[in-house]
């Protein structure tokens, strides 16, 4: 399975390096990222594969929250089937 992670605020050193630690101290691998900046706003979608996450995807997505509410960033972690059926017309 998969999950999308998204990433917005201010910009800053280490952000994605503070995200994909995270990630990989929960044993989620990161499949794809893509990153702007933006004059000082930072944005960032991931493509995470989520099989073997250590925890319960929505323990792993409240501790994104929370290392996002840390650094003054918005953190969000979609599970891939939430997000096909928000955008399945």
């Amino acid at each position: 399975m998969k999950a999308v992670i998204t990433v917005t605020g201010r910009d800053s050193e280490g952000i994605i390096a503070a995200v994909s630690t995270y990630c990989a101290e929960h044993h989620v691998n990161i499949l794809d990222i893509s990153q702007s900046v933006l004059s000082e706003f930072f944005a960032m979608i991931m493509l995470a594969d989520i099989d073997k996450v250590s925890v319960p995807f929505a323990a792993f997505a409240d501790g994104l929250a929370a290392l996002g509410k840390a650094r003054g960033l918005d953190i969000r972690a979609m599970h891939e089937d939430i997000f096909n059926t928000m955008h399945h017309i």
